[in-house]
């Protein structure tokens, strides 16, 4: 009866070892690229695959290229602002289609290469109008200018392969900098938020608040979708790590960066605890420590110093001009 009641443990032992395994499988089949869904949506409905298409665009202005990960973005765009959300999607909805008609490299399109512009111009358009929600004048200039990084990416592209450059956020750039330049707080259509005057800042606290600090370095990573919500933040993150856990950690470390960076030279309290400080760090270490270089301890320390010299300079010159002003 002992030996039986021995054997029934170990075959249950077995059964949940077997059972961890098949889990940890079945989630590692959802990470990474996902090139499997590719295969699997070629003779599936145009919509279905465009869907596709459209999620991996929102998981590239994250470096990430996975579909599943565009979704949970997405979903936390909804859940932080639905407005956004909706301009998000048919940012990225009318670069992908745009591409698709102007017959753009189909790997481009399929890899949401030119989805992530389009979504990023949208986003920012939502952001910077003063408007307020649901004004749906907006959605036209939100689709045209996303339309158009298509043809910015285009022409780009082959003057930028000259120096092995990537096209990268150019065209979101020059269309968002244009939009900006070309309407005002004034504009009877698409007002902005107006350039806050000199001498209406007051004087920085000497007063800092360590929780709201820490709050800010996940907030960082959320900054990069224009998301200054906490939960929706860390959904963000949770995207990032479903494709790869090196680029979450090295998010959660450039955000971290640029937090400390902004404290070493006392920038302004809400610059830090909204995560404005922390976004370009994320990007910069992702992209110099777990996408673009081979991981090894000295790209590490690289990216970690790249991100303290950018922040600092870049963080500094912001208070300097401010301080001019006042």
């Amino acid at each position: 009866m002992w030996m039986d009641t021995k054997a029934e443990a170990k075959e249950a032992s077995r059964n949940r070892a077997s059972l961890g395994r098949r889990v940890l499988s079945g989630l590692l089949f959802f990470t990474g690229d996902m090139e499997f869904l590719d295969k699997y949506m070629q003779d599936k409905l145009f919509a279905l695959q465009l869907a596709v298409w459209g999620l991996r665009g929102v998981s590239r202005v994250i470096l990430a290229n996975n579909p599943l990960s565009g979704a949970l973005i997405l979903a936390a765009l909804y859940w932080a602002s639905p407005w956004l959300g909706l301009l998000g999607t048919l940012g990225v909805l009318a670069s992908t289609l745009t591409a698709v008609i102007m017959e753009q490299d189909s790997d481009e399109v399929s890899g949401g290469l030119h989805g992530f512009n389009g979504m990023l111009v949208s986003l920012l358009m939502g952001v910077f109008s003063s408007a307020g929600d649901w004004y749906w004048w907006l959605l036209l200039p939100a689709c045209f200018g996303s339309a158009t990084c298509v043809f910015l990416y285009s022409g780009l592209s082959p003057v930028l392969d000259r120096w092995d450059l990537p096209v990268a956020v150019f065209p979101f750039n020059i269309v968002i900098v244009l939009f900006l330049l070309c309407t005002g707080p004034d504009n009877l259509f698409f007002p902005h938020h107006p350039v806050m005057p000199p001498g209406l800042l007051e004087p920085n606290s000497t007063e800092l608040n360590a929780v709201e600090v820490i709050r800010g370095i996940p907030l960082g990573v959320g900054q990069i979708y224009a998301c200054e919500t906490l939960g929706p933040s860390l959904l963000i993150l949770g995207a990032v790590l479903l494709y790869s856990p090196l680029l979450a950690a090295h998010a959660l470390l450039g955000s971290a960066v640029g937090t400390l960076a902004g404290l070493s030279i006392a920038v302004r309290h809400d610059s830090l605890y909204s995560g404005l400080l922390g976004f370009n760090g994320a990007l910069g270490c992702m992209s110099v420590g777990g996408l673009f270089f081979t991981l090894s301890w000295r790209t590490h320390l690289f990216a970690i110093a790249t991100d303290w010299a950018f922040l600092s300079a870049s963080a500094l010159i912001h208070e300097q001009t401010f301080a001019t002003h006042l």
